[in-house]
Order: structure tokens, then sequence, then C-alpha cells
């Protein structure tokens, strides 16, 4: 079976979130930073919602888990 290829533009319409490029590039660029020791769920910037299904992602090792831990990676260069 061949799991989806999700992108983050998929995923920041999924989270209900602006998901052209320069929207994302954008809010990369003003959340970058996030310290190491935060999950990323649990980033302050996430509404319940949005960290409900980053967190469930990641524990279910979800379709969406590889898009997730890049987004992940990015905020916190």
């Amino acid at each position: 079976m061949e799991l989806p290829d999700h992108t983050l533009n998929a995923l920041f319409a999924q989270l209900g979130l602006p998901d052209s490029d320069s929207d994302i590039d954008n809010f990369i660029e003003r959340h970058k930073g996030l310290d190491t020791a935060t999950p990323l769920a649990q980033a302050s910037f996430w509404n319940e919602g949005q960290a409900a299904f980053l967190s469930q992602a990641i524990q279910e090792d979800a379709d969406w888990a590889e898009v997730v831990d890049h987004l992940d990676a990015l905020l916190r260069t």
C-alpha cells in the first residue's frame, strides 16, 4: 500500500493556516528558534485543535508524521 505524499502546503491547509509557499516561509520566519526542550505540539503558537493534530500525527506515526517532523526541524533552526 502506498502512503500519501503530504507536503508542507497540505499540512498548513490541514491546520487551517494560510498555505502558500510565502505564507509558510513567513510562518517559519516568525516562529523559528523553537526551544529543543519544547515538543512541537506544545509550542505556544498552536491552537488546541492544531496541537492535538500535531501530537496525534507524531504519536501514531501517522501519514502526516514525516511532514510534521520536517516542520519541526524547520522551526528549530
